[in-house]
């Protein structure tokens, strides 16, 4: 009988003060890369919005390299993933503050702790949305659309008018599912029982994930558009999906600073 090979993986509620909520994402750590395909399999055998597979950087720009793959895709850049990745490596590690990680579209990342809360903060590029005329998407969306943006990374941005808006949508996710998109409804948090500044949904059928949870790389493109519109460089964000999230967002530059906590839900190994 052929001897199995042990894969360590931690599942962690990202953006989350307690299980349940947030957004899960299975954490992997490797000593080396195994195939794409290999990856590809395990993500989707994990069946979580993304996988995240880490092996020791070499070129000493970073701690790790980092890469994340949906249940049928790989992605350029995870934000809740990432936050999880470095709760688990800064779990193990007490001694340090920080990890930073190298990707291969996403230039370096860092997570580090929140001072002394129980939380981290993490560094993700900001992308600024340019206002763009999407009207199939618009449709598709549904509601009353104030206005829309799109960033060539693939994020499309739509605006409504208010929380309760944003909460009550039922997008045509068969219309939404041709290639690797993600779709950020949004609107001011005013009245929103989250108490947040601003509110967002975010959908991405086209990578497998009908809704997103709590999606660190649409508050990428979300911090460059509502310290714009709020006149500050922070405000409070809240994801209302089924499970929820909140989200710190501060822009420094050309960088999006977002905090939030963890909660690890499972550890084991994975069997191949």
């Amino acid at each position: 009988m052929t001897a199995l090979r042990s894969f360590p993986i931690t599942r962690v509620d990202a953006f989350a003060d307690r299980p349940f909520t947030g957004n899960p994402a299975a954490v992997m750590p490797l000593e080396e890369w195994l195939s794409d395909a290999m990856l590809q399999a395990m993500a989707a055998e994990n069946n979580l919005a993304e996988t995240a597979f880490l092996v020791p950087d070499e070129s000493g720009e970073a701690d790790y390299e980092l890469r994340w793959f949906t249940p049928t895709i790989e992605v350029a850049l995870c934000g809740h993933a990432t936050l999880a990745s470095g709760h688990v490596l800064l779990s193990a590690a007490q001694w340090r503050s920080e990890m930073r990680f190298s990707t291969r579209k996403a230039g370096i990342l860092q997570v580090a702790r929140n001072g002394d809360d129980e939380g981290y903060r993490m560094d993700l590029p900001a992308y600024r949305a340019i206002a763009k005329p999407l009207p199939d998407i618009a449709r598709a969306m549904g509601g009353n659309v104030v206005e829309t943006l799109w960033h060539d990374g693939g994020y499309a941005l739509i605006v409504y008018h208010s929380a309760e808006e944003v909460r009550a949508l039922k997008p045509d996710l068969a219309a939404l599912s041709e290639g690797d998109i993600l779709y950020i409804a949004t609107a001011p948090g005013a009245g929103d029982p989250s108490g947040a500044d601003v509110v967002s949904r975010a959908f991405a059928p086209g990578a497998g994930i009908p809704e997103d949870p709590v999606t660190g790389s649409a508050h990428s493109v979300l911090t460059p558009y509502w310290t714009t519109r709020l006149g500050r460089d922070t405000f409070a964000a809240y994801q209302a999906s089924t499970r929820g999230g909140h989200v710190g967002c501060r822009l420094i530059g050309d960088q999006v600073e977002l905090t939030g906590q963890c909660v690890t839900t499972l550890a084991g190994e994975f069997l191949l």
